[in-house]
């Protein structure tokens, strides 16, 4: 059963919303009648994808500790998605240098006015059910990160099939226990495997990584200059202009020098000592990827599409 969650002054969150969301164009153009990226869009029920992730995430911090990213392309239809929701801070990114840069960009401004902060990331295009349960896996992230400041702590979940499209979790030894919750260590991480490497992993127990991740923002600043310590002197450089007269010419001028990292591949899957892994049950976690994907899983659960099914089955 899950417990009453409350609010953390110390957690801020962070929720990636730039990406294009390219595989499922097509079916979106066909249905709307425009390139909505799909956070964008409300494939079942009246909230958004990007509106349920903001709703989850101030369930767990306040609403002033928010701070989302979004394209900027994307800000004619991702600005009126907060309707009456408190916003936060919302950065609009100049364009898209993949995901490493679009995590440090908001820990750069959190940095500035929290340095001892907790931060929760959250990609806004996956779909989650129910909400509850996963909303209480991300509070207890967060005190295992208080308990653990040297990792960062992934949810992971439990696969149902052998995906190639996914990141895989590799769970090592036993580090404690949260309220109940299992803490782990891992030991690899692989990110989008071969069929053989995936098999191989569902057999092993490996857990599919929902990139929800929580840690101190002054442990991932650190692991930056580790990994990807080509982007961190431009984040620095932000960091003094925040404030000031220059902020947006610098934000401007830094992003035109600014190298493409994945975050997965260019960070994680190079520091698996230094990560804790918590598995999330009772929850149907999807990435959705392909339109086949968003179908299967509203029928797994008994929902009706809002988009026509034909536009998939076809």
């Amino acid at each position: 059963m899950a417990t009453a969650v409350s609010r953390n002054g110390q957690v801020w969150s962070i929720i990636l919303a730039g990406g294009e969301g390219k595989r499922l164009t097509p079916m979106v153009q066909q249905w709307l009648g425009q390139a909505l990226p799909k956070q964008y869009c409300a494939f079942v029920g009246t909230r958004t994808m990007f509106q349920h992730t903001l709703d989850r995430a101030q369930q767990v911090s306040f609403p002033d500790h928010t701070v989302t990213v979004i394209a900027r392309s994307h800000g004619e239809y991702a600005l009126p998605q907060f309707g009456h929701r408190a916003s936060g801070t919302v950065l609009i990114q100049p364009e898209n240098r993949d995901t490493a840069a679009g995590i440090f960009l908001p820990l750069t401004y959190i940095r500035t006015r929290s340095p001892h902060a907790i931060v929760s990331i959250y990609p806004s295009d996956h779909f989650i059910f129910p909400e509850a349960p996963f909303v209480e896996a991300v509070q207890h992230a967060t005190w295992t990160a208080q308990r653990f400041p040297e990792r960062l702590v992934l949810l992971g979940i439990a696969p149902d099939q052998t995906e190639l499209q996914y990141g895989w979790i590799q769970p090592g030894h036993e580090l404690g226990h949260v309220e109940g919750h299992l803490i782990r260590a891992v030991e690899t991480f692989v990110e989008k495997p071969n069929y053989a490497e995936a098999l191989a992993a569902q057999h092993s127990g490996a857990l599919w990584n929902t990139f929800v991740v929580t840690c101190r923002a002054s442990t991932l600043w650190e692991l930056g200059w580790r990994c990807v310590p080509e982007l961190m002197p431009l984040f620095d450089k932000l960091s003094r202009a925040i404030g000031t007269s220059q902020e947006g010419h610098v934000l401007d001028l830094i992003y035109q020098h600014m190298p493409k990292r994945n975050f997965s591949f260019d960070l994680l899957q190079k520091i698996p000592e230094r990560i804790a892994v918590i598995e999330v049950k009772d929850v149907l976690w999807s990435d959705w990827g392909h339109p086949e994907r968003v179908l299967s899983t509203l029928r797994q659960i008994g929902k009706s599409p809002r988009f026509p099914a034909h536009l998939v089955e076809a």
